[in-house]
């Protein structure tokens, strides 16, 4: 099993000059909550509980990373995200879920982006807690002649790598969730649509898993992080994943799988994930 590369790379072209490449990244953010929302009574007391100079050095690792469209997890609300990503440079959009958390995205100003309606039915309510999961984040990027169908996901935790037979609390929802994404990928399909699912799926996602063969049943897809191991969080398997279907499946730049190493034995953790990120190298017509 190969390490993924870690590192930062660049857009070879702006889209505004040829629109012949496309960065894609997907970040767990780790409760990135503004100060006033980190102190709530819904919000857990153990989350990180960031200051200015935090903000400002997740900030500097954004502005490194510099991707063209990135889907975002565990974010409190848009002018949070801005903080990081400003509006000057990127459009944002973020879930409608009720929820101190939510998935997000934030795409280059200039691209053209038609926000879809979220996708609830990953949004299952966990009990005993009662506490309501993610909405996937639904847009579809407008490429002239061509479009891309995105989808960011953020799935229920505590089920890695276990069988289909496990009946614990965490794997069942997680399975739920699976087959409702089965559905989305399904209508894909049937469109004949380009599409890319990122985000933190919580699972050691590999070609042999039964969650991605049910996935890959529907349709063939692409598991970038496939056969590899993540530099963050002392070389694990990902849980972090971007998956490409369709004809985004074949826009994929060969070897362009990178891994921001954000450090994660520091008396400060700034996030407890790393950001991942491929190229799509979009045909012209």
């Amino acid at each position: 099993m190969a390490v993924a590369g870690t590192g930062f790379f660049f857009a070879q072209a702006s889209w505004a000059a040829s629109a012949q490449t496309l960065r894609l990244s997907t970040w767990n953010m780790d409760w990135l909550l503004d100060e006033q929302a980190q102190n709530a009574p819904s919000v857990p007391t153990d989350i990180p509980h960031r200051n200015t100079q935090d903000f400002t050095k997740l900030a500097a690792y954004a502005t490194r990373l510099r991707p063209d469209l990135i889907g975002l997890q565990e974010v409190g609300n848009s002018a949070t995200l801005a903080r990081l990503f400003p509006r000057s440079e990127y459009q944002i959009f973020v879930s409608h879920d009720d929820i101190p958390q939510h998935t997000a995205l934030a795409a280059r100003q200039g691209l053209h982006i038609q926000r879809n309606p979220d996708v609830t039915a990953l949004a299952l309510e966990t009990r005993p807690e009662h506490h309501p999961l993610r909405s996937g984040l639904d847009i579809t990027l407008q490429l002239g002649s061509r479009d891309l169908r995105v989808l960011v996901v953020h799935f229920k935790t505590g089920c890695w790598d276990n069988p289909l037979s496990e009946i614990h609390h965490a794997c069942p929802v997680l399975f739920q969730q699976f087959q409702a994404l089965q559905n989305w990928i399904s209508d894909r399909a049937q469109n004949e649509e380009a599409f890319a699912i990122l985000g933190d799926f919580n699972r050691r996602l590999t070609r042999t898993d039964p969650l991605f063969t049910g996935l890959n049943h529907i349709t063939t897809l692409t598991l970038v992080t496939s056969a590899q191991a993540s530099p963050c969080q002392n070389g694990s398997f990902f849980i972090d994943h971007i998956l490409l279907g369709g004809a985004a499946a074949q826009w994929l730049q060969p070897d362009s799988l990178r891994v921001m190493i954000i450090p994660q034995n520091s008396a400060r953790t700034l996030s407890d994930h790393c950001p991942v990120s491929v190229t799509l190298r979009i045909p012209q017509p």
